[in-house]
């Protein structure tokens, strides 16, 4: 049973450690698309650009806009995506230029990300930003930006929320290094960040009864059981069909014996048969004489 508890544990920790490495693969796979997008389109700056990606992310949309820090400070980015930037941002650390990249996972979110407890109401979306100096990929690295405490507000399109889950509704924002962190929303269908990231908007999950959550391993259980009573089982029978086996060939070696057994002051002895051996004469001869001969 150890030993399947550790199984357990060591897939859930692969598992956990594979998807935090597909989001960065994800992640750097977007910045290339997003660099060579801005190298086509430079020197303009201002528009947002769709990259076009390979089939097996065809649900996915990635957009980018390349933006000098100095516009950035002045307005903003606003209305070019869901995220609207206010004015009097600047990147960390300072730099002239900069591309802003915008993820839409669609209906792969749950592939990337994933909340215990909780189900996806929208889509995960998710907002970059990079060092857009030189268009190289490889120089672009990452910025992080300081609103002056202004918050960036998130509008999720499309988004109809029921009367009876706007209280139970939360946005999720997903960290770099894997932690979650849960907060309301601004208004309706609206949140809000003050950094670059990944969110959605979650509510609480219908919890399941006690016995479906732990099917799996009341699953593994029952089966050990089973294993166990067929293997005893298995050796009980094994047991009595030789002791069977072994009685009957006592039987038949008791049967095939020649010399009878008899019971002598408690002990069972071999004994031959009484057999009584008429007297033979030497000429070979049996004669029965009687007395009436010898009259």
């Amino acid at each position: 049973m150890s030993k399947i508890c550790f199984w357990v544990f060591f897939t859930f920790l692969f598992c956990s450690r594979g998807s935090s490495s597909n989001t960065d693969s994800l992640d750097e796979y977007t910045r290339d698309l997003a660099m060579k997008v801005l190298a086509e389109h430079r020197p303009h700056t201002g528009a947002l650009y769709k990259a076009v990606l390979p089939a097996n992310l065809s649900r996915v949309e990635v957009s980018v806009v390349g933006l000098r820090s100095r516009r950035l400070w002045n307005r903003g980015a606003e209305k070019l995506s869901c995220f609207h930037v206010p004015s009097r941002t600047k990147p960390m650390p300072h730099v002239k230029r900069l591309a802003l990249v915008y993820q839409d996972l669609g209906n792969l979110s749950s592939r990337y990300y994933s909340l215990p407890g909780y189900s996806f109401l929208t889509t995960v979306v998710g907002f970059l930003v990079y060092d857009a100096t030189h268009t190289s990929s490889k120089s672009a690295r990452k910025l992080s930006l300081n609103t002056m405490g202004k918050p960036i507000l998130i509008q999720f399109p499309n988004l109809t929320l029921e009367e009876g889950l706007i209280s139970k509704a939360k946005c999720a924002s997903f960290a770099a290094n894997g932690t979650v962190s849960l907060s309301d929303m601004r208004s309706p269908g609206v949140c809000s960040t003050t950094d670059q990231g990944h969110f959605s908007i979650v509510v609480p999950s219908k919890k399941k009864p006690w016995i479906l959550r732990y099917s799996f391993v009341i699953a593994i259980v029952l089966g050990l059981i089973a294993a166990v009573l067929g293997c005893y089982l298995g050796m009980v029978c094994m047991r009595r069909r030789k002791r069977k086996r072994f009685q009957e060939m006592e039987e038949q070696a008791e049967d095939d014996w020649v010399l009878q057994n008899r019971w002598v002051c408690g002990s069972k002895m071999p004994s031959g048969g009484v057999i009584r051996t008429q007297p033979i004469p030497e000429n070979g001869f049996r004669h029965l004489a009687s007395p009436d001969h010898f009259i």
